[in-house]
């Protein structure tokens, strides 16, 4: 499963609105970034209390992109 598959997955099983959820990759030479924007009402689920469900979203890109031995950074926009 590529990051940006496994980051859509993880959004759309947390959020109420899965329609309204989306991954944009922005490619780099060493670095990707995935942009990912849901409705307003669910930022707060895939946000987490104190920003703990993002940083376990976070850790699993980590882990999974240290495979690919190409760092992967998330930005959950508003």
């Amino acid at each position: 499963m590529q990051q940006k598959e496994l980051v859509e997955f993880i959004a759309r099983s947390l959020v109420d609105n899965p329609d309204e959820v989306a991954v944009r990759e922005v490619e780099g030479e060493q670095t990707a970034v995935l942009e990912l924007s849901v409705a307003r009402e669910d930022l707060g689920k895939v946000i987490g209390k104190q920003g703990r469900t993002a940083r376990a979203i976070r850790t699993l890109l980590g882990a999974v992109s240290a495979k690919a031995k190409k760092r992967v950074v998330l930005e959950i926009l508003e």
